[in-house]
């Protein structure tokens, strides 16, 4: 299993920062998440070209975007990056997409496959002619290298994990424990992934991580900090199957050796990615990284 860092800032200064640290760190990835600041995949763009680390989006909305002019920007980040930029894409939210933006939230499931049925030809071969309820597209375009991104969407129920293994190169979850990852998440999508004779599913797993000697201080802080999406429908589901109350009981806290078996327990439900969301004071911060460091050999 691969360990990697999410990563943010609100400048791409403080990003470049970030990502650096997690090279000099020993860090497989960097992830950036895609809400209301940077955008990911410029940042990753930015990032990745100067910082020899894999980087990638966890997770872009697909709506706004046409998925011609995702696949445009995917394939310019990741010829930046020297080819170690993933592609992370997903639906968002109906409070998002919907209430927010003014767009249609409807027949998600539909709009997904016909996004993947547009998208990955262009990446594939740079080109694609598809008709569908959503999409009408015939379209070249250049590839300014070899090969593409690794593609993952955000995939959490039955339908979505099998568009996910049958037409992408696996998923990337968020709040999606590991009972819930062993029996349902990793199961549905390699079944999709061998029917439609694609290689084993790429699985990235994000979740909070805090090393402390107070667990339930930094279950707490893990509550209050994370509470919104234990209310977010697709999140709230998961939670549901794993029989958590709210975001603090998939959270991976404790002390070194809790979190490390934590981890492996991540690792045994079948995720080839880790993604750490690091919380906590700077102590605890700096003692989760410190230990992610030394588990980067144990568990790949």
């Amino acid at each position: 299993m691969r360990i990697g860092l999410g990563v943010g800032g609100k400048t791409i200064e403080r990003a470049r920062g970030y990502v650096q640290a997690a090279h000099d760190e020993g860090f497989h990835a960097a992830w950036f998440n895609n809400i209301f600041g940077l955008d990911a995949i410029t940042a990753c763009a930015v990032t990745g070209a100067e910082i020899p680390i894999h980087v990638g989006s966890l997770v872009t909305p697909m709506q706004p975007r046409h998925p011609q002019a995702m696949a445009q920007q995917a394939v310019t980040a990741y010829d930046a990056c020297d080819g170690r930029f993933i592609l992370g894409i997903g639906l968002s939210h109906k409070l998002v997409i919907e209430d927010m933006l003014g767009m249609s939230y409807t027949k998600t499931a539909t709009y997904a496959r016909e996004y993947l049925s547009v998208l990955m030809p262009l990446l594939d071969e740079g080109k694609v002619s598809f008709s569908g309820e959503f999409f009408t597209v015939n379209i070249s375009q250049d590839r300014p290298r070899d090969g593409r991104p690794t593609v993952l969407i955000a995939a959490l129920g039955p339908k979505m994990l099998e568009i996910a293994g049958s037409l992408a190169d696996g998923t990337a979850t968020w709040m999606t424990g590991p009972r819930t990852l062993a029996e349902h998440t990793v199961p549905a999508l390699a079944t999709a992934a061998a029917a439609a004779g694609r290689p084993a599913p790429r699985i990235a797993s994000a979740l909070p991580v805090c090393v402390t000697n107070n667990g339930d201080a930094a279950r707490e802080l893990a509550a209050k900090q994370f509470e919104h999406y234990g209310y977010l429908p697709s999140y709230r589901a998961m939670l549901d199957r794993e029989g958590a109350a709210g975001p603090a009981d998939v959270a991976i806290v404790g002390d070194e050796d809790a979190v490390a078996a934590g981890l492996r327990t991540v690792k045994d439900a079948g995720v080839t990615d880790f993604v750490a969301g690091v919380f906590g004071d700077e102590e605890e911060q700096k003692r989760t990284r410190t230990l992610l460091r030394e588990l980067i050999d144990q568990l790949a």
